[in-house]
């Protein structure tokens, strides 16, 4: 890491971890009032500008509004909104009054929102109309719950408490409106991991964070004041919450919000119409992008494009090269730590990004590739445990989860040098990290380690292919064979013939003991809501 970017580091460290550090101050009132903090882009593509002078006003009154509620500091307030300008409003409000925020995935249905609520002790609920349904009391919600519900927009039903009225009835010179300084160390958000795994786990996430959002903003993104950025992210889970709200309210620097669900056409329709320079979303966006039928009329104008979430195959990064004017990038990052690991875009860190390499570590942060079987550093280019140097990483800021010391302790080796991602993979001569599997994602077959994603990205090299997904079943004499599941393109049928294709095609690109066994044509892949694959499901027969 040059010397500049090491001074970057300490810079930004210095700014959100400060004793006085204020969330309202940083993301939004030292910004110009004039300046404009996100354009908000509506299904028909008409547009909103929304400014931090607005924004100030806004959440102000929002603050005051939540401390006449009971809100004090330092007390959870979830949101269960869609991507909008209430949802901005809804934030800043709460951090400007010190409270802790959790988000909630618009998609969950009411046990996994109740599980959330009961779990973080919630003491308000601000909801858009189409989603305060799933909070009305039954099978799965109290029906006396201890929190109290806001709904948002102005279809807000007759009776609710509207936000609207909250806004409209606070003034932003109140008392309580004036931003509350909770430190550096003071919690800013309390997020649950997916549980894909087991129980959703606790993830408080300080102030200090933004420190490291920021840094990926300027360093892995490389997001310029004269860009039109657009991370397409939800910001009901981790990537979506801090680099499509948080690290552009850091920076300053203006971004799209697009109130709207996914669908590829309207992605491509927003490129172009709003002339995106600078794009992020999951693998899954790049692959439904791929697979539109029709490509955008004129070409994009894309400088930087990047992926998180899962890594990204070969034909998605050749395709968007030629589609997309730019090959998209590799990002690697967790919800405990944010990215760390990347092929960056930052002027000083660029360089010809190695196939199938999810990148090196960013300023800020070291990573290595432990030993299997010993918390020693794995012989250049084998395959061991992705791991975080807690020693020599200033921007990691992962404080536990939370009330579950045992589950925080098998994340650290004994010594707690090391915390442990739970991902596989090997690190080659040049300090580029390659991604193999999650840890129980390895197949292990007669002895041979083999990560499903390699034999996955050869799978979704067919052209009748749009998905697959690779698990280890278990078999009596190997110890365990793959199994592929495979969603196939609109019109294409499958059987015994294309599986006879598909099972060569692996052997040939791959290896001739690591095809599929079986191959199994399914409609869909199961998935969280944040787009990684379910592959437990697959195992437990889950699909057909």
């Amino acid at each position: 890491m040059g010397i500049e970017l090491e001074q970057r580091v300490r810079d930004l460290l210095d700014c959100y971890g400060s004793s006085d550090a204020s969330a309202a101050e940083l993301l939004c009132d030292r910004h110009p009032a004039e300046g404009v903090a996100f354009t908000i882009v509506e299904p028909d593509l008409s547009s909103t500008d929304l400014t931090y002078g607005e924004l100030r006003e806004r959440s102000a009154r929002c603050a005051a509004a939540l401390a006449e509620l009971g809100v004090e500091p330092g007390d959870r307030v979830a949101t269960l909104m869609a991507k909008s300008a209430d949802l901005v409003v809804a934030l800043l409000g709460i951090w400007r009054r010190g409270a802790v925020h959790v988000p909630l995935f618009t998609a969950f249905a009411a046990p996994a929102i109740a599980f959330r609520l009961q779990a973080a002790d919630v003491s308000v609920v601000i909801a858009d109309p189409d989603q305060a349904p799933k909070l009305e009391p039954g099978p799965d919600m109290p029906a006396n719950p201890s929190w109290q519900l806001i709904v948002a927009g102005a279809a807000a039903p007759a009776g609710a408490l509207r936000m609207e009225h909250l806004l409209d009835t606070h003034s932003a010179h109140h008392p309580y409106a004036h931003p509350v300084a909770v430190g550096g160390a003071g919690l800013l958000v309390q997020l649950f991991t997916s549980g894909t795994t087991g129980t959703p786990k606790g993830v408080p996430i300080p102030l200090r964070a933004l420190a490291s959002f920021h840094a990926y903003q300027e360093f892995g993104l490389d997001v310029r004041p004269d860009d039109v950025f657009w991370n397409a992210a939800d910001p009901g889970w981790a990537y979506g919450l801090y680099y499509a709200i948080l690290g552009p309210l850091a920076t300053g620097i203006r971004s799209i919000l697009l109130h709207a669900g996914f669908s590829a056409s309207l992605t491509w329709q927003v490129l172009e119409t709003f002339g995106v320079t600078n794009f992020a979303a999951a693998p899954t966006v790049y692959r439904a992008l791929r697979a539109e039928n029709s490509p955008p009329p004129v070409s994009c104008r894309l400088r930087r494009a990047s992926s998180a979430g899962e890594p990204l195959t070969p034909e998605v990064v050749a395709w968007s090269a030629e589609h997309l004017g730019v090959a998209v990038r590799d990002h690697y990052g967790q919800t405990e730590h944010g990215m760390v690991i990347c092929n960056a875009w930052h002027r000083d860190l660029d360089t010809e990004t190695p196939a199938g390499s999810m990148g090196r570590a960013l300023p800020g942060w070291s990573c290595a590739v432990l030993a299997e079987d010993a918390d020693i550093l794995a012989p250049t280019g084998h395959v061991g445990r992705v791991a975080i140097d807690t020693e020599h990483s200033p921007l990691l800021w992962f404080p536990g989860y939370l009330d579950a010391p045992e589950r925080t302790a098998q994340r650290y080796t004994v010594d707690g040098r090391w915390y442990l991602t739970g991902d596989a993979g090997a690190q080659d001569a040049d300090g580029f990290f390659h991604f193999s599997a999650r840890d129980d994602d390895v197949i292990i077959m007669a002895g041979y380690r083999i990560g499903p994603f390699e034999v996955e990205s050869v799978l979704v090299l067919h052209e009748q292919v749009a998905e697959a997904a690779v698990v280890g079943m278990p078999d009596q004499l190997r110890g365990q064979v793959l199994e592929a599941f495979v969603v196939l393109r609109d019109g294409v049928a499958g059987g015994p013939g294309l599986e006879s294709e598909l099972q060569s095609l692996v052997k040939r690109k791959f290896a001739a003991h690591a095809y599929p066994r079986k191959v199994h044509f399914v409609s869909s892949l199961p998935k969280t809501p944040s787009g990684k694959v379910q592959r437990f499901v697959l195992r437990q027969g889950g699909v057909r």
